[in-house]
């Protein structure tokens, strides 16, 4: 009986093995698992009709100039929906705008410090967020004018970071440019008690501070928006400041023929009228004095249109 048990027991594990090995005498391989399907990510859900109109409203008050009221807008958008990214940044940077044009710092710094409130939640929603990066850097770079020196500095390096993101992120954004440009001249224009510091308290001066970039960071904001006064503006003065005034005048009389539209434009505007005659005047000295030294006057640094102008000056020279 323990035989016939024995001999059933080896039968058995012989047809097992015929079950699974094919006449060639090779192991069958195991049919393939089904591939998994893809997983649908879900998009993030559309806004409803009511906030998709008060979004329009809100932009086109903004472009109209109007940020209070459009600020106002996304504030009741954030009511309802308290994680619209779309609304949190841009009521970040409407909140710096208006706090910049109060000359009261109690004021300016409740807005300052409420666009940094918008700016955090939105970079909360998307830390790789271009936009958010860019709403934070703002207001980091605009309460750093109301702080001491330490903690201006402090902020100064805290927004490098963000600044950078920006423009990598939104590289068609000519705000995040103009910032950048900003950052970098004022960074790589430290005082010694200013790098001191830094070293010292906060591990080094932020890398990135230079300004031949600064000036690049601002053509590449003009370049995108050439119509801001406020660009050209800052850019002469970075051109005037590195004693190249042809370039700083050549800017200067492009920011002439531009349209003044808000009160900030008009501001704007008369600096780089008031900036101009000083540097023709330091520009018209220095060429007689090459003149008187035997050398040839540099060309005139043309812009866009200034083809006539350059003539005419051409001419007066001559006579």
């Amino acid at each position: 009986m323990v035989y016939q048990g024995r001999i059933q027991k080896v039968l058995w594990l012989v047809l097992s093995a015929l079950l699974v090995l094919p006449a060639t005498g090779q192991i069958r391989p195991r049919p393939a698992k089904p591939a998994a399907r893809p997983v649908a990510v879900a998009a993030p859900p559309a806004d409803p009709p009511a906030v998709r109109i008060k979004l329009f409203q809100a932009a086109a008050l903004a472009n109209s100039f109007k940020d209070s009221e459009a600020l106002a807008v996304y504030q009741e958008i954030l009511k309802e929906i308290p994680t619209h990214y779309l609304a949190l940044w841009q009521a970040a940077v409407l909140s710096v705008k208006i706090g910049t044009r109060y000359s009261d710092e109690t004021r300016k710094s409740a807005y300052f410090d409420l666009g940094r409130q918008y700016a955090d939640r939105a970079l909360l929603l998307r830390p790789e967020g271009g936009e958010s990066n860019y709403a934070v850097a703002l207001a980091l770079f605009n309460q750093a004018t109301l702080y001491r020196a330490g903690a201006r500095l402090e902020a100064f390096s805290d927004l490098r970071s963000h600044v950078y993101l920006a423009t990598e992120r939104r590289p068609d954004l000519p705000e995040a440019w103009q910032l950048r440009g900003r950052w970098q001249y004022r960074v790589a224009h430290y005082n010694l008690i200013e790098r001191l510091y830094s070293k010292i308290v906060l591990g080094g001066v932020p890398p990135g501070g230079d300004s031949k970039e600064a000036m690049a960071d601002l053509e590449k904001a003009r370049e995108l928006a050439p119509k801001n006064l406020q660009f050209c503006y800052d850019l002469a003065r970075m051109y005037d400041y590195q004693g190249r005034r042809r370039r700083a005048i050549a800017v200067l009389r492009e920011a002439e023929r531009l349209p003044t539209i808000t009160s900030e434009d008009l501001v704007v505007s008369r600096l780089c009228r008031k900036m101009l005659p000083p540097l023709l005047r330091a520009d018209a000295r220095r060429q007689k004095r090459r003149l008187r030294e035997g050398k040839k006057p540099k060309p005139v640094i043309l812009v866009p249109g200034d083809s006539i102008r350059a003539r005419r000056d051409t001419l007066s020279r001559k006579q």
